[in-house]
């Protein structure tokens, strides 16, 4: 389903680049988005707890998490479709907790299109101009640049049962849009497409986005989807936000174990930590983030490790025995037991074939890495 919150009394001149009565080009102002310190409750369970979040203007912010971290929780009261125990909302410096959804100037788009079956592409991207009272021609007008933006400029006479869910889902994107919104949020809108359209999809609204320059947030629990959109990325676990940063920086800087353990594949090797270094399998490894003592569980990456088939291997590299690998395409990734059983992923060149209970040795890069306390 897709909603696009105005109303009709709102004002005829918006910061999001029109009211009802204009037929310019499409043109959003970015605007800047902040929650402070929300929470919401249900019952006894806390859903959020005091999350704090600001937005650039023009910025694309994925929520990422496993289910029931909070993050469509966080989505919703932004939108006004949940009212918050606590808390401020500030869109473009106004605070909102108290505002009626439909009086916020945000557009939505949910992981279901729910087009009404009975009404063609554009008259389901017109409806919001409609329920404003814009007269046809406008409404033709604005529809058919919103179709154009999402690349169905032709399909506007067909019908929901005669698009694919793909071209579905971007008639639900160019209804949120075509009201010029100043802030889009997307509730995880490609979980319900095959794998080849999701990616085809998620780049378009990537496209769109930049083009627009709309403040966009964005709700998913696949971490490749996040990385591959976002300006910055929340992660988020138990309803708070356990860091946010560029894709970059959560993936090679992970400042917690959850982080280290959600974003991307991680092996879970036995160390032992004193301070800022952590010693695995007799390698001596730099920590990332909090120091630590004592027995722990180092998260390295696949591909901070290096498989070497030659017999004896280097003189610090570990023997090893594969128990499997796996041909992904661009690159290999192969399972080896170590000599006390502990197992591990090696990312490494797919022209490297090696095959189940070859002996082989891994030697680690000496790339910094995330403890947690076993």
């Amino acid at each position: 389903m897709t909603v696009t919150l105005h109303d009709t009394d709102h004002p005829a001149s918006t910061p999001g680049g029109g009211g009802p009565g204009d037929t310019g080009p499409l043109t959003i102002k970015g605007t800047a988005v902040e929650l402070v310190d929300i929470v919401k409750t249900y019952g006894s369970h806390r859903a959020l707890q005091g999350v704090t979040l600001s937005i650039n203007p023009g910025e694309f912010v994925a929520l990422l998490g496993p289910s029931g971290c909070g993050k469509t929780t966080m989505l919703r009261a932004l939108s006004g479709l949940e009212r918050v125990d606590a808390g401020s909302i500030l869109i473009d410096g106004t605070d909102v907790a108290a505002v009626a959804a439909n009086r916020r100037d945000i557009g939505m788009v949910f992981q279901s299109y729910s087009l009404f079956p009975h009404l063609t592409a554009t008259q389901n991207v017109e409806f919001g101009l409609r329920m404003r009272r814009v007269d046809a021609r406008k409404r033709a007008a604005r529809a058919a640049e919103a179709l154009d933006l999402v690349g169905l400029a032709s399909f506007g006479e067909r019908y929901p049962h005669e698009l694919s869910g793909g071209q579905q889902q971007r008639v639900a994107l160019a209804r949120a849009l075509v009201t010029r919104p100043r802030v889009l949020l997307l509730d995880e809108p490609l979980s319900a497409l095959d794998a080849k359209v999701r990616v085809q999809l998620r780049e378009e609204i990537r496209r769109i986005q930049r083009e627009l320059g709309i403040t966009t947030v964005f709700v998913t629990h696949d971490q490749e989807e996040a990385l591959a959109v976002a300006d910055r990325v929340a992660v988020m676990n138990a309803g708070a936000i356990e860091q946010i940063g560029t894709p970059e920086e959560l993936y090679l800087q992970p400042s917690t174990p959850f982080v280290a353990d959600f974003v991307g594949l991680s092996n879970r090797l036995p160390g032992v930590a004193d301070g800022d270094e952590v010693v695995v399998f007799g390698r001596r490894l730099t920590v990332l983030g909090e120091s630590a003592s004592g027995e722990v569980t180092a998260l390295i990456r696949p591909e901070d490790l290096e498989l070497d088939e030659r017999a004896g291997g280097a003189d610090d590299a570990l023997p090893a025995v594969v128990v499997g690998s796996s041909f992904l395409g661009s690159m290999r990734r192969t399972t080896v037991r170590f000599e006390d059983g502990t197992l591990a992923s090696v990312q490494h060149d797919v022209r490297d074939r090696p095959v189940p209970d070859a002996a082989v040795h891994v030697r680690f890069k000496g790339r910094p890495v995330v403890v947690r306390s076993r």
